[in-house]
């Protein structure tokens, strides 16, 4: 890319962006259901509009988009969905996620289900360094207990998002922060203990909410106690302590696919063509979050390219006078970003360009920079219904789930957003010579 692309701005290139937000959010408020519109048609909408819009030769355009699709971590999510899908579709098939279901109803109160969910959830995510990883694997298991035990399947839903939104946020292995932590030349351990300082606050007043919320939860009726062999576990157990030991999610589930399948054999009867079939089934249940991330992928490429990017970025730069604004107005803009393309690890690699000599310049350390980074992203991507982790979860059960109670019950998020605005205001007298 040349000087003069690097450093074109165009408020314009952003236009696209917003057609799409705007078809989507649009569609779903005047029809009522926010996925009455698939998402990957209002991306093809957003994109349509940039071909149109946009000011660059046909070919430039295509090239742009194309690589944008081809980047190396829109890929990395895409295949992270098909094996995610695979292994929950498979492990569903062998009786894995009905054996823990039947294990939670057996001995987990029922008052605290949602509130077992959410800590398993952060584990888990810690482990794996995927929120979506966790949702697949999850989220079967979560909805089904609702269903079972009569639990609002929103606070259960909401109760696994933060959960899986906790452990991304934070995991050493997770892309968002090898992205943060790698953009603002931050050590990963840095900026774990400092995100860790934000987030354990909320990870706890969540815990003692979660807890006390169980004055609407109806008595579970009288059930018959499961006999649920430990071996259908092991799938699961499995993907949690490799995770733990920090072998690559690919690897991780790959492995899970393969041991679902063999349990699904000796204990359903699941032959090889069974298996591929039920794997293949796991694959098409990812389609929509698989081609919206890819096409975001290539609209983000256009328009970065463009100059859109830059745009938001120079224009946040000019209100930037202290270190408070620094911190405060690279959240803002990473949390833009990330509205814009539903992607926080690109969100954050995006925002990072800016985010470092901004940091550099008003002396802020790195770690710290790189949390505020992730954890605004985190926030958005959390509550976005439009972003992978929402999708999911509304196609588990999206006649029963509501979006907007889905967030009001999503309690962990919004207390993040409390800690990280009480983090940032706590570095107020920390103030360097401005940009003159």
């Amino acid at each position: 890319m040349t000087t003069e692309n690097k450093s074109r701005e165009s408020f314009i290139s952003l236009i696209p962006f917003l057609v799409f937000v705007f078809s989507f959010l649009g569609a779903g408020i005047y029809l009522g259901d926010f996925y009455a519109l698939p998402s990957p048609i209002a991306m093809a909408v957003g994109i349509i509009s940039a071909f149109l819009i946009i000011r660059l030769p046909f070919r430039t355009k295509m090239n742009e988009f194309l690589k944008g699709c081809g980047d190396k971590n829109v890929l990395t999510m895409c295949i992270i969905y098909l094996l995610a899908g695979a292994f929950s579709a498979v492990a569903k098939a062998s009786g894995s996620v009905d054996a823990i279901v039947n294990l939670g109803l057996d001995y987990i109160p029922i008052n605290y289900i949602a509130l077992g969910i959410f800590i398993l959830a952060s584990f888990l995510s810690l482990a794996s360094g995927t929120s979506v990883g966790c949702i697949v694997a999850l989220g079967p298991i979560a909805i089904e207990l609702a269903t079972k035990s009569g639990i609002d399947i929103n606070l259960m839903a909401a109760a696994l998002l933060t959960g899986a939104m906790f452990g991304d946020n934070l995991s050493v292995i997770s892309d968002t922060t090898i992205a943060a932590s790698q953009s603002l030349g931050s050590k990963m351990s840095d900026k774990f203990r400092t995100n860790l300082w934000i987030a354990a606050p909320a990870f706890l007043i969540t815990i003692v909410l979660l807890f006390l919320n169980n004055s609407d939860v109806p008595p579970l009726q009288h059930h018959t106690e499961h006999n649920s062999h430990f071996y259908l576990l092991i799938p699961y157990i499995l993907v949690i302590g490799l995770a733990f030991l920090g072998m690559n999610v690919f690897f991780v589930l790959l492995i899970g696919i393969v041991v679902s399948g063999i349990i699904g054999w000796y204990s359903a009867g699941m032959d090889l063509i069974t298996f591929s079939k039920t794997s293949y089934e796991g694959f098409t249940s990812m389609t929509e979050i698989f081609l919206l991330s890819l096409l975001t992928g290539g609209l983000a490429g256009i328009i970065e390219y463009a100059g859109g990017i830059r745009f938001l970025l120079n224009k946040i730069l000019k209100s930037i006078q202290s270190k408070f604004s620094a911190m405060f107005g690279m959240g803002i803009l990473v949390s833009l970003v990330d509205a814009c393309i539903a992607n926080n690890t690109i969100a954050i690699l995006i925002t990072g360009k800016v985010a470092k000599p901004v940091s550099e310049h008003y002396q802020i350390e790195p770690r710290k920079m790189a949390s505020v980074l992730d954890i605004f992203a985190c926030i958005i991507q959390g509550i976005i219904p439009y972003g992978a982790q929402v999708l999911i979860l509304m196609s588990f059960s999206k006649e029963n789930i509501d979006y907007l109670s889905l967030v009001g019950h999503s309690y962990y998020i919004w207390l993040l957003l409390i800690c990280v605005f009480v983090f940032i205001f706590f570095n107020r007298n920390q103030i360097s010579n401005s940009i003159k």
